[in-house]
């Protein structure tokens, strides 16, 4: 669960059993890479693209493998795997994260990815990721003697912060809104899959707002601000919050799909160029999702 992953061409497992021990035996070995459910660092090795010198397996850290309340929000440990995310006592406390973990690939990949490696990975089709982002997250860094610090999950998918050698995501601290969430993706085939384009969606009553982040389309999810602004301000947030006309949410779709996928700038002689048609496929995708999310969220 670290962004720090050196190449070497002998290899030695190292198997702590806390979290703090985990982080020592980085410090102790700069070459050591950390491994959790293995699901994408398996992938880069089988591939050749990785060759570590050793790895300090997390599975035994049973400190990162649940969750608290903790002052209006839950603590994750980064250990939590997809599967058990996915299940229907998290779907209550977290209903967008749990979605996002049920549709992550089939169920050997949920029975082993984690919540830190997801974030750690920040591979741009991570489904929790967009979750993450439109909750506002924030991670709680394990470092060396027992220190901790924190960083926004936006900060550290957009490379704003970075982990440094031998840190750990410990947890993640989501703040609970007990209000709609919504998580859809699509993909390219039927069933679990990649997603190609996926959007959550949150209502936060309390603050009277929308939050929503559109992933798979960059290498980070994105937000479209103006677009959660603008309707925000259309919604009932005192009476009946389902009463937004149906233009309106058609218009929200429009408005994410056109801030998220952008049309290009004009040529030098001031025509405007077209998307090419998978790009124009694409940004309709990001629309009837967000249109989708908004209307479920409100119903």
């Amino acid at each position: 669960m670290t962004t720090h992953a050196p190449q070497a061409t002998t290899q030695a497992a190292v198997l702590p059993g806390s979290l703090d021990e985990a982080v020592a035996a980085l410090a102790a070995m700069p070459a050591a890479v950390p491994v959790a459910g293995g699901t994408d660092l398996m992938a880069q090795v089988n591939a050749g693209g990785l060759r570590p010198a050793a790895l300090v397996g997390l599975g035994r850290i049973s400190e990162i493998r649940g969750w608290q309340y903790q002052d209006g929000n839950a603590l994750l440990g980064a250990g939590l795997t997809h599967a058990r995310i996915g299940r229907p006592d998290f779907a209550a406390l977290i209903p967008g994260l749990a979605a996002a973990a049920r549709a992550a690939g089939p169920p050997q990949i949920r029975n082993a990815a984690t919540l830190g490696g997801n974030i750690a990975s920040g591979a741009p089709a991570g489904d929790t990721l967009p979750v993450l982002a439109a909750l506002e997250a924030t991670l709680i860094i394990a470092g060396q003697g027992g220190a901790r610090r924190e960083v926004p999950v936006s900060h550290l998918l957009a490379g704003m912060e970075m982990l440094a050698p031998g840190e750990l995501i410990g947890f993640v601290r989501v703040p609970l809104l007990h209000a709609p969430q919504v998580f859809l993706k699509a993909t390219g085939r039927t069933g679990p899959g990649r997603a190609m384009a996926s959007v959550a969606l949150v209502l936060d009553p309390a603050r009277r707002g929308v939050r929503c982040a559109v992933g798979a389309i960059a290498p980070m999810p994105l937000r479209p601000l103006e677009a959660e602004q603008w309707v925000a301000s259309l919604i009932d947030w005192d009476g009946n919050r389902g009463a937004l006309v149906p233009e309106a949410v058609h218009a929200f779709g429009e408005y994410v799909a056109a801030a998220c996928v952008p049309d290009p700038e004009p040529a030098p002689d001031g025509t405007q160029q077209q998307l090419p048609p998978a790009v124009l496929h694409l940004r309709r995708t990001v629309a009837v999702l967000a249109r989708r999310a908004l209307g479920r969220a409100l119903s």
